[in-house]
């Protein structure tokens, strides 16, 4: 158990990348903060599985556009766990695919919001986290391939990465790693496209198939291990080789 006796915090990790995360860390040994923004009874579940691997966990409701949240979110992490090792921004709003002629400022808003949350969660780890501590933040693969409609979210995503790389700089000289991970098309219960969408990102996948969420959290969970004590500012892209 890699992780034992360190303490994780997962933001939207009640479904999804973020559920398979929780649980992969917490089979590692972390105890785990598992946080949701709605349905508290999913993320009770994943609390079952993490303790059911031997951890301990706990179920925190947390809106990360919400500054106030984020805030507290470390303040109770601390006063039950005692401490904070390792972050993991996953939490993610809609993401809104548009011709930019289109968008709206409340749908540019609602990306954006996301992204400034991930700011200040980040500030909140560098201001508490302990010493030789990991942060991790989900990006996508989107920010480096063009795509018609997606300027406004890999521009929301692309922001979360320079926040990480300079992070990484400022945090160094207290062996504190960060870094990215960037997922291309997962299959999660988001993912809604057509069946002959899902087969064209097959075919242009090397590795011939979608991504699952266990692929995102194993790449997680190595990064935030000793083993990778020497990886920082870095963008890890865990996509199949699509791009």
């Amino acid at each position: 158990m890699p992780l034992q006796g360190k303490v994780a915090i997962v933001t939207g990790s009640s479904r999804g990348i973020g559920r398979a995360i929780a649980q992969r860390l917490g089979h590692d040994g972390a105890n785990v903060v598992v946080t949701y923004s709605g349905n508290r009874d999913k993320a009770e579940e994943v609390v079952s599985t993490v303790e059911a691997s031997g951890a301990k966990a706990t179920a925190i409701q947390v809106d990360v556009r919400k500054l106030e949240d984020v805030r507290s979110l470390f303040q109770k992490a601390i006063e039950h766990f005692g401490k904070v090792d390792i972050l993991v921004n996953n939490a993610a709003g809609k993401n809104i695919f548009k011709p930019t002629a289109e968008m709206t400022v409340e749908e540019y808003d609602s990306m954006f919001d996301i992204t400034r949350g991930v700011y200040f969660a980040l500030q909140q780890a560098a201001q508490h986290l302990a010493d030789g501590g990991r942060i991790i933040s989900i990006s996508t693969s989107g920010t480096v391939m063009a795509i018609p409609t997606g300027g406004a979210y890999a521009g929301a995503k692309a922001a979360i990465e320079q926040f990480s790389a300079g992070l990484a700089k400022e945090l160094g000289a207290r062996g504190i790693t960060v870094n990215t991970v960037s997922p291309g098309v997962t299959n999660t219960d988001g993912l809604v496209l057509e069946q002959a969408q899902v087969d064209q990102l097959i075919a242009q996948t090397p590795l011939g198939r979608l991504g699952q969420p266990t692929d995102v959290a194993d790449a997680v969970a190595m990064l935030v291990s000793d083993d990778a004590r020497w990886i920082t500012g870095q963008h890890i892209r865990a996509n199949g080789g699509i791009v």
